[in-house]
């Protein structure tokens, strides 16, 4: 019999809110880190004070962000799979899911390199990109996602695996690892080992080789842990795996990754709207992006943390146990969200000055619009903070529980239904304002709507 490390405390008697600290803490911490190394990327290439090369970060960061969505497909459908066996006591088949997962995110790392790598001048044309910002978004995309895609789409789902089989330490340190090295790494590949003009060069070298490091070390994690885990990245145990075992990840995790392909999605239809208003109010959006990635990735961090207990307790009949970890996660998302409306909107414009010099470059008069506009985004954008918390917690629920069904749904009316008409209807009657206001109104409604679908989930379900 396999000898395994005791989680059963962590998932089934510990009490929730210390559990679900555990759990969420390591993630959090993994996310803020992550977060400050996206974000040095746009603050770095902005003391440059060009604004155009922080317009083509913008738009290449946008199918950076696809490589999320592929993570996901099999980190967090394999992860949820095998919290859910782990709450069964099958940790043999738990085993075949991870290596499975494992090796099916390294197939589709390698499949989106190779599509970046042949189509990436239409498809940068396609977002928007102009003759001021099309070299410098290839420079950007060359290194990050076609030479870098494997480490960063494989650690992510690796991290995935990690946490959900009790390991929220080491998949939040593998991570974090990159993030510090990449804030370490930007100005020296920035301005000191490359010459001047190749800024954006340096930053993605910087991310690539972070990403890399990142990836050797999650790897090794899983392998080591694999003695002592429902882990493993075996080929003998991706051979047992069955066709039961595939449809169960993928239930999951196709529907996990349009959840978040669709919300990329909509980011690339707001970058291409707003392009058409010029480049200056694209490098605007693309720093208020980053700036509200503060809120997402901490709420994100206690969705995540909240999975794979929710997951643990539903497959082993502790509901009650379950729901508290559910209402305990949503109180928490409430306060960060509450906290986050009052940062932007008391201290937007050092904020937005933090991503663009306007006393460097050559033109400062349009830094200081970029500046303007981005502090009126922000401050109508971060009033979303509650209900994009919202989307969020529900979409891990649902994971959780295995109603991958409910998650595409979701996913497809939140964006297609709802924010990205938003989007049209509100460029067209106000313009670039309109765009920032249409994110507010969009997560309202896909809230609203998460939250019927879970219920109507919990009443086929009466004991919940």
């Amino acid at each position: 019999m396999l000898k395994t490390d005791n989680k059963k405390e962590l998932f089934e008697s510990m009490p929730v809110p210390k559990a679900l600290l555990t759990m969420a803490v390591p993630t959090i911490i993994s996310q803020l880190i992550n977060l400050i190394y996206n974000m040095v990327d746009t603050i770095y290439i902005g003391q440059t004070g060009d604004a155009y090369k922080t317009a083509a970060v913008t738009l290449a960061f946008t199918i950076f962000l696809f490589t999320i969505s592929f993570g996901n497909l099999f980190g967090v459908g394999g992860g949820s799979y095998i919290a859910r066996l782990m709450g069964k006591g099958d940790t043999e088949k738990a085993k075949s899911a991870c290596a499975f997962s494992f090796y099916g995110a390294v197939s589709i790392a390698l499949l989106y390199s190779l599509i970046i790598g042949l189509f990436m001048n239409p498809i940068l044309l396609f977002l928007g990109a102009s003759e001021n910002t099309l070299e410098f978004g290839r420079q950007y995309l060359t290194w990050v996602v076609v030479v870098g895609n494997l480490p960063t789409i494989v650690s992510g789902a690796g991290s995935h695996l990690l946490r959900n089989a009790g390991y929220s330490r080491q998949a939040g340190f593998g991570l974090s690892l990159g993030g510090v090295l990449n804030i370490i790494l930007d100005p020296l590949f920035m301005f000191v080992l490359l010459p001047d003009g190749m800024e954006v060069t340096g930053a993605a070298l910087a991310t690539m080789l972070s990403n890399f490091i990142a990836f050797f070390y999650i790897t090794f994690t899983i392998q080591k842990l694999s003695h002592v885990s429902p882990l493993s990245i075996k080929l003998s145990d991706l051979k047992r795996i069955t066709k039961g075992d595939i449809r169960n990840i993928l239930s999951v995790g196709l529907p996990s990754a349009a959840l978040t392909g669709l919300f990329d999605v909509a980011n690339v239809v707001l970058n291409a709207l707003m392009a058409a208003h010029g480049d200056l109010q694209l490098a605007a959006i693309g720093i208020v992006m980053k700036a509200e990635r503060l809120p997402n990735a901490i709420n994100v961090g206690i969705g995540q943390g909240m999975l794979p207990i929710v997951a643990y307790n539903y497959t082993s009949g502790n509901h009650k146990r379950m729901m508290k970890t559910i209402s305990t996660a949503r109180l928490w998302g409430f306060g960060i969200s509450a906290a986050t409306i009052l940062l932007y909107e008391t201290f937007a414009s050092p904020i937005c000055n933090l991503f663009l010099n306007t006393n460097a470059g050559t033109d400062a008069a349009a830094g200081l619009q970029t500046i303007a506009f981005a502090i009126s985004f922000l401050r109508i954008r971060c009033l979303a903070a509650p209900v994009q918390f919202l989307n969020f917690e529900t979409s891990f629920c649902m994971q959780a529980v295995g109603y991958g069904s409910g998650t595409f749904i979701h996913a497809c009316v939140r964006e297609l239904v709802f924010y990205i008409p938003f989007m049209y209807l509100f460029n067209r009657i106000f313009g670039e304002y309109g765009l920032a206001t249409a994110v507010v109104i969009g997560e309202s409604c896909g809230a609203i709507f998460a939250l019927l679908l879970f219920r109507h989930w919990r009443k086929k379900h009466a004991k919940l």
